[in-house]
């Protein structure tokens, strides 16, 4: 802006300023110091300002000049100054020096005194992604920018940089600010303040995107319609989506599932694209993008796996090894996988290898230092993924595993050979045992007998299992008793087919045969028994023997397939009882002794015609069934009540008791058994019996039953409806042989009442009783008239010879009555034990005989219930 004096104070400043400054008149060089004040330096013409020319005197050309404040704008060689190049309002100085020979003074100065500028402010917009902005650059700078001194405030007054933080606006905002510099005396006397606006708009966001991995075999389930907005974070909505299943520019999900069925695994790469405001360049469009990984799941179901090849152990130190995966139904594409394998047995290893698949085919070779001893190594694939790809599918690998065997050499050193004797024409069991170098599995060995039977090249399939095996000698090599010697000469292992391992042996052991009992003496005798009675068998004949088992059979009336019994025998004899579920029918039956066995050797004879018959007799039949039997407790039933009667029947408390009850036990409700004995002594079998003693509980009386009001002539009837049994209750004068009460009784004051039930079921009167002492004093005043009597004449006559209140005894059972003379002696005291006065003084002597005279007299009732108060009144004596 343009500056004007426009005060005599800056008039005069300029003047004295002059006069200071104006040199004397002299001959010099340089020329004379000189000043000039600049007010409007936005003026285009202080870009270019001749500081020669405003020397004084008569400068000499070809002088340089120097800035003393060091600042931009100067040409050295010129004098020429850019003075809007001065980045802030004051006084600089700037000298010119002349070299030239002769000069009396070789520099001047030139003093600019510039006023401040504070800038033409605008306005400008721009997008909220400019992390900073310069609020120097909204300043118009066709003109000049502001100078550089000034301070920035914001709307609020506060000081800010002048790095204006572009806030990450959500809506359109302007800010506002002011930028102040101070002034310069020489050209304002106000500091100058200039204001810009800048407008912040919200950028479009697309986002901040994550990649999605997945199988597609077994994860796309819930992917049919997968809105490709999860995976972005903070997008603005209504942007556009492009690629693999997009068609529509509104489309933003995609059916991965069918993605994948169509076009199978891969990278599915996505754009979305957030627009700017249209025809405003001051937001970019905003874009980014998404990649879906969809992988394929390998089945190996199906897949075989072969490791080559089982050996023995003889072959170890020159074996090599390989494994072959042969693929399922599943094809398997060409190319390079990793192989993840465990090796379990006499070696534990894990290894990984990667080998092609070619043609539905892998090869992959085993190192033979994991195979260095005996034993069978399991080989397991655990683990196949092609090396190319994110390993985003689990594959299935199904039982993908062989086993290697190292056969050792059998070998039978230390082995034990042991036999337990035999009886004739009895295979033998040989045991091996200590076998410890043989592994579990089947062996053919070749054996030998010598001694008292002979075989030679013998061969026979053993099972070894711990280092143990047996094999049998046949019946047919064991014809004479005695002894063998069995000596085993080679064996093979035979476990798998190949390969088969084969080494000589030499064990040896003795093998026992036992001679066969001898069964012609042996005898069975059995006695006759009652049926259901233990059948005893004796058997003779036995010899030496001393510990046999006997098969026999049942034939006849009880008949039974082969049964065995092991016997101790002692001087030849020994006894058994034939079992009770063999014997279920009465008549005769015949025993068979069919084989011997002695059970010391376990050789057995078969016995011919060793046989006896014996009878089971009949017993009687259990009594028939007896209905229950039904007493009153108060009867005091014993057994001989009970029926049937007689000599041949007992009563039992129990079915196994074989003790008969006493004919005075005293019943009681409970179950009896009854039993029959015949004349042989035969006891039939029990009958149940249940006994009911039938008793009735005592009746209750209801709360308060005992209590009656003397005046409503209470009975017995009254008192059995203030129980429990109103109907069936009957009530005796004694509780032992005590008369019964008919109903219609009349009840007695402090009388007591027996009461007994009798049950209408089961016609039983009960055997306890309810004992009740009666009380007739439960009266209520309000409902009876009362009054007291005036007078009485106690002349003999049986009329009115007494004086009594009538019935107070029942309404007011605890009152009190005296009587007294109009003296105020006392003649009589009464109360419901002495209710009568007879007109004589009672209480009180000096009365003559006693016997009142005619006249009035006046009596105190003191009623001490229900807080009546007492009465008085009075009452006339005539004899």
């Amino acid at each position: 802006m343009v500056k004007k004096y426009t005060n005599f104070l800056q008039f005069v400043s300029f003047l004295i300023a002059f006069l200071v400054w104006t040199p004397k008149i002299q001959a010099q060089c340089a020329g004379t110091d000189a000043q000039k004040i600049i007010c409007d330096i936005e003026n285009p013409v202080n870009q270019s300002i001749s500081l020669f020319a405003l020397l004084g005197g008569t400068p000499t050309p070809g002088g340089t000049w120097t800035d003393t404040n060091n600042l931009r704008g100067l040409n050295p060689a010129t004098g020429m100054l850019n003075a809007q190049l001065i980045s802030s309002g004051g006084t600089y100085q700037y000298t010119y020096t002349v070299t030239a020979a002769g000069c009396t003074v070789n520099k001047a100065t030139v003093t600019l005194i510039i006023g401040a500028y504070s800038g033409i402010g605008t306005e400008a917009t721009i997008c909220n992604d400019r992390g900073e902005y310069n609020l120097f650059t909204v300043f118009n700078s066709a003109v000049m920018g502001p100078h550089s001194n000034g301070t920035w405030r914001d709307s609020a007054g506060q000081i800010v940089r002048s790095t204006f933080t572009v806030p990450k606006v959500q809506v359109k905002t302007t800010y506002n600010f002011t930028y102040t510099v101070p002034p310069v005396l020489e050209c304002e006397t106000a500091p100058l303040t200039s204001a810009v606006e800048v407008t912040v708009v919200r950028k479009p966001e697309a986002g901040t995107p994550s990649n999605k991995d997945l199988c597609g075999t077994t994860d796309l389930g819930p992917y049919t319609n997968f809105d490709l907005h999860d995976l972005l974070s903070g997008e603005d909505m209504g942007g556009r989506w492009s690629g693999p299943g997009i068609t529509l520019p509104g489309d933003h999900s995609v059916n991965l599932q069918q993605l994948f069925n169509a076009s199978g695994p891969g990278e599915y790469m996505y754009t979305y694209t957030v627009f700017a405001v249209p025809n405003q360049n001051i937001c970019q469009n905003d874009v980014e993008t998404v990649i879906i990984t969809l992988e394929k799941r390998l089945d190996f179901t199906g897949a075989k796996l072969e490791v080559d090849s089982d050996i023995c152990e003889d072959k170890i130190t020159t074996a090599s090894y390989t494994a072959k995966i042969t693929q399922g139904p599943q094809m398997i594409p060409n190319g390079e996988y990793e192989v993840q394998y465990n090796i379990t047995g006499p070696t534990v290893a894990s290894a990984t290898v990667k080998a092609n698949f070619t043609n539905g085919v892998l090869v992959f070779p085993l190192n033979s230092n994991y195979f260095r001893q005996i034993g069978t190594f399991s080989v397991a694939v655990t683990s196949i993924i092609a090396t190319a790809g994110k390993k985003l599918c689990t594959n299935i690998i199904g039982n993908l595993s062989d086993d290697l065997v190292i056969s050792p050499l059998p070998r039978l050193d230390g082995a034990v050979l042991t036999t337990t004797p035999v009886c004739q024409n009895q295979p033998a069991t040989v045991q091996i045992s200590n076998a410890s170098l043989l592994t579990n599995g089947n062996y053919r060995i070749t054996y030998n007998l010598t001694g008292d039977n002979v075989v030679t090249g013998r061969t026979v399939n053993i099972a070894v299992s711990g280092g143990n095996a047996n094999f049998v000698i046949p019946a047919s090599l064991n014809v004479k008793s005695g002894s063998s010697a069995i000596t085993i000469t080679s064996i093979t292992d035979i476990t798998n087919p190949t390969p088969q391992c084969s080494n000589v042996a030499n064990v040896k052991g003795n093998q026992g045969i036992n001679p066969l009992p001898d069964g012609s003496t042996v005898v069975v005798q059995v006695e006759n028994f009652c049926f259901g009675e233990p059948v005893l068998v004796n058997v003779s004949g036995l010899g030496n023997l001393t510990d046999v088992t006997l098969s026999y059979t049942l034939s006849g009336d009880n008949a039974s397939v082969l049964q065995m019994v092991a016997l101790a025998v002692a001087n030849g004899k020994a006894t058994f009882v034939i079992p009770q579920e063999l014997l279920l029918n009465t008549g005769a039956s015949v025993i068979i002794a069919r084989n011997l066995k002695n059970n010391t050797t376990l050789c057995d004879v078969n016995l011919n015609n060793v046989l006896d018959t014996f009878i089971i007799n009949t017993i009687p039949n259990a009594p028939l069934s007896v209905s229950p039997q039904e007493f009153c407790k108060v009867e005091r039933a014993v057994i001989a009540n009970l029926t049937p009667r007689g000599a041949q029947y007992k009563w039992y408390s129990s079915a196994t008791s074989t003790t008969p009850l006493a004919s005075t036990y005293v019943l009681k409700s409970e179950q009896l058994y009854l039993r029959e004995t015949s004349a042989a002594n035969c006891t039939s079998a029990p009958t149940l019996v249940s006994v009911v003693v039938n008793d009735t509980p005592a009746p209750t009386l209801n709360s308060g039953g005992e209590n009656f009001c003397g005046l409503k002539n209470p009975t017995i009837a009254d008192l059995s409806k203030a129980t429990n049994v109103s109907s069936t209750v009957a009530w005796y004068d004694a509780e032992n042989n005590g008369n019964l009460l008919a109903s219609t009784t009349v009840l007695k004051d402090k009388v007591t009442y027996y009461g007994f039930d009798l049950s209408t079921v089961t016609d039983c009167i009960s055997d306890n009783y309810l004992g009740v002492t009666v009380s007739l004093f439960d009266c209520n005043p309000e409902e009876y008239t009362f009054f007291i009597p005036d007078g009485f004449s106690p002349n003999g006559d049986n009329v009115n010879d007494t004086f009594r209140i009538p019935d107070i005894e029942f309404l007011y059972p605890d009152y009190t009555l005296e009587i007294f003379n109009r003296y105020g002696n006392v003649m009589f005291k009464g109360n419901k034990n002495k209710p009568n006065w007879d007109g004589k003084n009672s209480e009180a002597a000096g009365f003559g005989d006693g016997i009142a005279p005619n006249g009035v007299y006046f009596y105190v009732v003191n009623f001490n219930k229900d807080n009546r108060r007492p009465q008085q009144g009075r009452l006339y004596l005539n004899r």
